[in-house]
């Protein structure tokens, strides 16, 4: 906790106003943590019961713990902080020395891949049901059919100009065809009515 005091006070200074003491103890506290990251493990030493945490993992926890991670994400983002881009790289590539790539990978996918399997086959089962319904939904319901009939050319039967007459009601309707189908009748006064 106390180095990451140490080191957080100077470096939310400006690095213009920081002192030139303030740079070497930045530089300092950062060499410390990769030195102490950088002890190569004892298996003589750290004997211990299987998925006990060796001590490079403890080391690690104190340094969650104490905020130094997200005290590194912020040297290694920061555009004003560029001069500690290799320590900071230096000292996370020491972090993840025991790790495969393989293996953070697949723990980083662990339980989130199993939850994204479970989403994937819970939307393909609503799916499958809503295409369902839908068909159902169009076998229950009634086709519907478009009001045009079609047209029909009756021959024998002149319209104007001596063309054939070209009727466009369904074949039904053609028993009671008139030549005044679809005109208005002609409205007569009640007086003249007979």
């Amino acid at each position: 906790g106390g180095a990451v005091g140490t080191l957080t006070a100077p470096s939310r200074q400006d690095w213009e106003r920081r002192q030139e003491e303030d740079t070497l103890l930045i530089e300092r506290i950062l060499l410390l943590v990769r030195n102490v990251l950088h002890v190569p493990p004892d298996p003589i030493e750290e004997q211990g019961v299987d998925g006990d945490a060796t001590v490079h993992d403890r080391v690690l926890w104190a340094l969650h713990i104490s905020g130094m991670d997200d005290l590194l994400k912020f040297l290694a983002s920061a555009q004003t902080e560029q001069q500690w881009a290799l320590h900071v790289l230096e000292i996370i590539s020491l972090m993840f020395r025991d790790q495969s790539p393989e293996d953070l990978a697949a723990l980083g996918q662990g339980q989130a891949g199993a939850e994204h399997g479970e989403d994937t086959r819970e939307l393909q089962s609503l799916r499958q049901r809503e295409l369902a319904e839908k068909r159902t939904r169009a076998l229950q319901r009634p086709h519907r059919h478009s009001r045009f009939g079609g047209s029909y050319v009756l021959q024998g039967l002149k319209a104007i100009g001596d063309r054939d007459v070209v009727f466009h009601k369904g074949l039904h309707n053609l028993k009671s065809y008139s030549h005044d189908l679809g005109k208005e009748p002609r409205r007569v006064p009640r007086r003249r009515q007979a």
